[in-house]
């Protein structure tokens, strides 16, 4: 799978974060993310791209702080290039897992030795139509991933709440070109 853009929003009557990523194939994957889950998940991000960008080739960075520091200098950086301005493009001719949001009930980040990051999401709400998807991201789209989250977890005002424990798995695998962003 390619991705072409991910979106990031809050649905209000929801309650909910809904995660959209459309591909250059113009397929398009919808999730929905509930609080619990996209405060849970969110360190589990940042702690993975953390650890991706210090498996770069050529990174000296071993203590946790120096990790920490070079991760943010790359996502700085990334942020500073990546554009967040175009619209989120509603042209998808397939939804492979349905129109409806995948309500994801489960997560598991999994580090690759290619150095991207694989996200499995689930949804076992219903035990006889428990629906999965895979994503393999590279450390550029982790960043864009977190940052949109991060930005759509403001609006919503859910940072006033206390932030369940983390929680890790680890790993990676990546798209091609680099993706662009929408709010």
């Amino acid at each position: 799978m390619n991705i072409h853009q991910l979106s990031v929003n809050h649905d209000e009557r929801q309650d909910r974060l809904l995660l959209r990523l459309n591909t250059q194939d113009q397929q398009e994957f919808r999730f929905w993310l509930t609080r619990r889950m996209a405060l849970r998940l969110l360190p589990a991000i940042e702690q993975s791209a953390v650890r991706l960008e210090a498996a770069q080739p050529g990174v000296a960075a071993t203590d946790g702080p120096s990790q920490n520091l070079l991760s943010e200098l790359k996502r700085d950086a990334f942020l500073k290039k990546a554009d967040f301005a175009t619209p989120f493009e509603n042209q998808a001719t397939q939804w492979p897992l349905g129109a409806e949001p995948l309500l994801i009930t489960d997560a598991h980040l999994t580090i690759k030795p290619g150095g991207s990051l694989e996200i499995a999401f689930e949804d076992k709400s219903d035990p006889a139509q428990a629906r999965a998807c895979q994503l393999h991201l590279q450390v550029s789209l982790v960043h864009g991933m977190l940052h949109l989250i991060q930005q759509a977890i403001e609006k919503a005002e859910w940072r006033s709440l206390a932030s369940p424990a983390k929680s890790t798995d680890t790993g990676p695998v990546a798209p091609t070109e680099p993706p662009r962003y929408a709010h």
